[in-house]
């Protein structure tokens, strides 16, 4: 997520003060992704140590007001232009998580997907009862409840399809460990017998008088 980007789409529109645009970005994404104010303050810091914006007068109640520079104008026209790269995706701590219990011994997978699984339909719940109670004039956050239905429709796929691959990778397991055992517990049987044939005495020859 973007949060100078957007606070520059933000500032673009008008110039606005700390807490303000901490408000008008919480309520365009439908409080899905809601900034800490510091997180404002810091990032305001940084534009405008960049030159991407720059501060002016207090207000009336002593509220610093930022304004948007041209060279900032042109950091969101090219925001706006160009498509979010996806070579670098954000962490993702599900799929560590899954990728680490299946490396591990003792974990059960299976259960750890199907309890994952359980809070993934409960969220997809929750946000299919969000969209049926949201504005639908408020366009803005009926595409950002959209998108975060179709971001847990297709986590609840990935995890079927973790749980297949998870039961195919244990069935490939046991069919590995399964001919070792066998060979071993026949060669276990044949030095079995040839012992048990060593020890026991040969009968004596009978004579006959």
């Amino acid at each position: 997520m973007s949060v100078r980007q957007s606070l520059l789409a933000l500032l673009g529109e008008q110039p606005r003060y700390g807490y303000e645009l901490k408000s008008e970005f919480d309520r365009r994404t439908g409080n899905s992704w809601p900034l800490n104010i510091g997180q404002v303050y810091t990032t305001l810091d940084r534009l405008e140590r960049d030159g991407l914006v720059e501060r002016g007068d207090a207000d009336a109640d002593g509220r610093v007001i930022y304004r948007i520079t041209e060279t900032g104008r042109g950091e969101v026209e090219h925001w706006f232009a160009n498509p979010v790269a996806m070579n670098n995706p954000p962490r993702n701590e599900l799929a560590i998580k899954i990728a680490i219990a299946v490396t591990l011994d003792g974990i059960d997978v299976p259960t750890l997907i199907q309890t994952q699984r359980r809070a993934s339909m409960e969220t997809l719940q929750d946000y299919t009862r969000a969209r049926r109670d949201a504005d639908r004039d408020d366009l803005a956050w009926q595409l950002v409840i959209e998108s975060l239905i179709h971001q847990c429709e297709a986590e609840v796929r990935w995890l079927d399809h973790c749980e297949a691959a998870a039961v195919r990778a244990a069935r490939k397991a046991r069919g590995q460990r399964s001919p070792r055992t066998s060979q071993d517990t026949r060669a276990a049987r044949e030095t079995s017998t040839a012992q048990h044939t060593t020890s026991v005495p040969s009968s004596p020859e009978r004579t006959h008088p």
